[in-house]
């Protein structure tokens, strides 16, 4: 361990080799058809025309079935077992799950394939009494919640994934399976006496990769040659981060919100500092059983303002689907600014001694945080000449400049409506000439007569996304009839060159 300490780097590889059957087991754990712990399960799935296991539970592992297996073979081996459809989407979200769970460590976590976490725990460890004290409270959490788990510490990424799964002895003991090549380079590796990783390491590498490809040479790297790959973390560390651990859990979560409230403040003295302000904000509660829940928040503007914020959190937790269980308790509550961005200091107006800010955006924030992020929306002007897409819906919170038609000169009309119809409306026209304005038109079993009319303004198609480069112009005229009313009408084609006869469409009504 001495040369471990001294690494530059240090890891932690997590392998769950039983990760289908613990995660089931713990969702059927308060189930009254719950299956006794010495039932073997195992988890199938149809491949070439057969099922196979995938995944087994460790009574199934001790009865002697295997991944690989045919069901069949299994059944007439053990005719009392459980047999599940692997999910493996139920599957990732609990792996994501301990992962949250491993954030109270390092922000450096990672998934390791399908069954397994690596954590970079370089300059944390002295936090939890040295490598050991980590690794050994980590997997307690882990084994709280019923997982089977291997683990191993390496001074690189891929050394601690092949300890964890193929045996935490010297890396030169380990079995050429640790290299994970193809199933015909291990069998020759083995044909040729090579058992070990030390056996390769032993040897120039050049033989090696000429027999092999360089993709064995590089894996030996990694794996005991030490090449440190680096991890690339599950999300990007947080602009700011403050935590607040507790001697013994709390269970209330108003003691939570007013232990929150207490990190906003001092993570609003340290924006103050740098002259910034935060758009999004995030609560992370640490159980002592390791479960995490997440309370996240955003603001249409940079903000320091802790009265407001907590107002946004509370509406959260009162919007959950899932209210927040403390379960055993809360031990670890994290306070986090993902995105800061610059805000000057505002300067308190002489009545009334508070600072006063957009109205608008607070009704935003508020809505945004009880409704959906996605339900309150606002338009911003697109590029792209076709009028019904010239403009984006988008979540009214993000930041983005909002843009609109030129405004048109003075004394003339609007040169786009107020409202458009989506789709626009098929008409009936009578025009003079076949190129020319409508006289009068049909639409909605009224007759209008046109006294002015203005145009043509012709719009192409995009004609670059048709597989024929082709599409139908428009020829578009603001109209106004004998009543006064005004009218967004267009030809669809141009007549006697792309179009014999084109069709008339209302698209909008000016106010």
């Amino acid at each position: 361990m001495t040369s471990l300490a001294s690494a530059r780097r240090l890891y932690l590889a997590i392998w769950f080799p039983f990760l289908a059957a613990d995660r089931l087991k713990r969702t059927m754990r308060q189930s009254p058809e719950a299956l006794p712990d010495e039932t073997p399960l195992v988890f199938v799935e149809k491949q070439k025309g057969a099922m196979r296991i995938i995944a087994c539970s460790p009574c199934a592992v001790r009865s002697g079935l295997t991944v690989g297996m045919g069901l069949a073979d299994a059944r007439a081996q053990l005719p009392h077992i459980g047999i599940f459809d692997i999910d493996r989407v139920s599957d990732a979200a609990w792996l994501e799950c301990m992962a949250d769970g491993c954030d109270r460590y390092t922000p450096m976590v990672t998934l390791d394939g399908i069954d397994g976490l690596i954590l970079d725990i370089s300059g944390c460890a002295h936090l939890f009494g040295g490598e050991e004290g980590l690794r050994n409270d980590l997997t307690g959490r882990l084994r709280k919640l019923g997982m089977h788990v291997q683990t191993a510490l390496a001074a690189t990424p891929d050394a601690a994934h092949a300890q964890a799964r193929y045996g935490r002895g010297h890396i030169g003991a380990l079995p050429v399976e640790a290299l994970e090549l193809a199933s015909g380079d291990i069998v020759a590796l083995r044909r040729a006496g090579l058992n070990r990783i030390g056996d390769l390491t032993a040897r120039p590498t050049t033989p090696i990769a000429t027999r092999f490809g360089e993709d064995a040479t590089e894996r030996l790297a990694r794996v005991a040659g030490g090449r440190d790959t680096r991890i690339s973390p599950r999300r990007p560390e947080p602009a700011l981060v403050i935590e607040h651990n507790f001697a013994e859990p709390i269970t209330h979560v108003e003691a939570v919100l007013s232990t929150l409230e207490r990190l906003a403040f001092k993570a609003a003295q340290t924006m103050q500092d740098a002259r910034r302000g935060g758009r999004r904000f995030e609560a992370r509660l640490f159980r002592a059983d390791g479960v995490v829940r997440s309370l996240r928040i955003e603001t249409s503007l940079p903000t320091r303002d802790i009265p407001l914020l907590m107002r946004l959190f509370r509406e959260r937790i009162e919007t959950l689907h899932d209210p927040i269980d403390p379960g055993f308790g809360f031990d670890l509550v994290r306070f986090a600014v993902p995105l800061l961005e610059p805000l000057d200091s505002l300067q308190l107006p002489l009545v009334g001694g508070a600072v006063e800010q957009d109205e608008i955006a607070r009704l935003v924030d508020r809505l945004s945080t009880r409704l959906g992020k996605g339900r309150v929306r606002r338009f911003a002007h697109c590029d792209n000449h076709i009028p019904e897409q010239a403009m984006l819906a988008f979540p009214a919170i993000d930041p983005r400049p909002v843009a609109a038609w030129p405004p048109p000169d003075a004394g003339e009309p609007p040169r786009r409506p107020l409202h458009l119809f989506d789709p626009p409306q098929r008409i009936r026209v009578i025009a003079g000439l076949p190129e020319g304005p409508p006289h009068q038109f049909h639409w909605r079993r009224t007759l209008h007569e046109v006294a002015r009319a203005e145009g043509p303004e012709r719009i192409a198609a995009l004609w670059w996304r048709r597989a024929d480069n082709e599409g139908l112009g428009r020829d578009y005229y603001r109209v106004e009839d004998v009543h006064g009313r005004r009218f967004w009408l267009f030809r669809h084609g141009i007549p006697r060159r792309d179009c014999p006869n084109p069709g008339w469409y209302l698209h909008g009504l000016f106010a």
